[in-house]
């Protein structure tokens, strides 16, 4: 039995007429790593927030079809609930960080500290997701003191600290710089080796060929295909459709038109698989 279930769900945010999402079927399993792309207005963000719970909750708007999560639906579940099933990672962490708590460590256990988490759990959560996310170091600063990396990193830990079943991350790594990035997609990567349930929107197409399991791409609010990042990454259609794509996709397309791309492979993702395709392809030339 899936884990995330969403049938036919469709949204119109308030004072507006055409439907961002429309007639969306999804199935995310236990333990699945599920990448969602899509170019600027595809529906992405509205997505995350419905899965999250934001949608009916927070926006209001208009939702028909449904959304379930461990077999609750997201209309009868309280948010406050909600929030210990789903996590909600935003693009900014400073739209998480609440602004209330002066230390890394107070900042963490806040949310605990609203639903009442007796102290001695609290303690422990916290000690464990320091661990979990590598920032012990970082406990008695200020969550304004760190770089970028760091504060996403903090924003991630308050979401992990409440244990939620599954994790949505709407574009972590969106404002990052590399080193920050690369932070927040190490921890990410270990949650999912831990056996989260990962759902991701990312416009980083190596990171995603790298870590997911299976990639929906979305586009004007509908699925326009899924499959396994091979298959959908380097699909033909999504460059015309507003996709982004690799440039070693790029480069291997460019180069199979030449003939200079072994016809056996897949055209490649990231930079080990075009590397080992240029070599077979140079190992087998007359």
């Amino acid at each position: 039995m899936a884990l995330v279930t969403l049938e036919n769900v469709t949204y119109r945010y308030p004072l507006t007429e055409t439907p961002v999402l429309k007639g969306i079927h999804l199935s995310v399993e236990e333990g699945e790593f599920v990448a969602i792309i899509g170019p600027n207005g595809a529906g992405k963000s509205t997505l995350c927030y419905a899965i999250s719970g934001f949608i009916p909750h927070f926006f209001k708007g208009e939702l028909s079809g449904s959304v379930r999560v461990a077999g609750r639906e997201v209309r009868e579940t309280a948010l406050s609930e909600w929030v210990t099933r789903v996590g909600l990672v935003f693009q900014n962490p400073f739209s998480q960080i609440s602004g209330a708590k002066y230390t890394v460590y107070e900042e963490i256990a806040f949310g605990l500290e609203n639903l009442g988490i007796p102290p001695e759990e609290m303690k422990a959560r916290v000690e464990e997701t320091l661990e979990l996310t590598g920032i012990r170091s970082l406990a008695e600063r200020s969550p304004y003191s760190l770089s970028g990396g760091q504060q996403q990193r903090v924003a991630l830990a308050s979401i992990l600290v409440m244990r939620p079943r599954v994790l949505v991350l709407d574009e972590p790594t969106s404002q990052l710089d590399p080193i920050g990035a690369r932070e927040v997609f190490g921890v990410i990567r270990a949650m999912s080796q831990k056996g989260m349930t990962v759902i991701l929107v990312e416009h980083k197409i190596e990171w995603i060929a790298a870590f997911a399991d299976r990639v929906i791409a979305l586009h004007e609010g509908e699925i326009l295909m899924e499959g396994t990042p091979d298959e959908v990454l380097t699909h033909s259609d999504l460059p015309a459709r507003g996709f982004g794509v690799s440039r070693y996709t790029q480069t291997a397309r460019a180069a199979a038109q030449q003939g200079l791309w072994p016809d056996s492979l897949p055209l490649p993702v990231t930079l080990e698989q075009a590397v080992e395709g240029f070599k077979t392809r140079n190992s087998s030339a007359p």
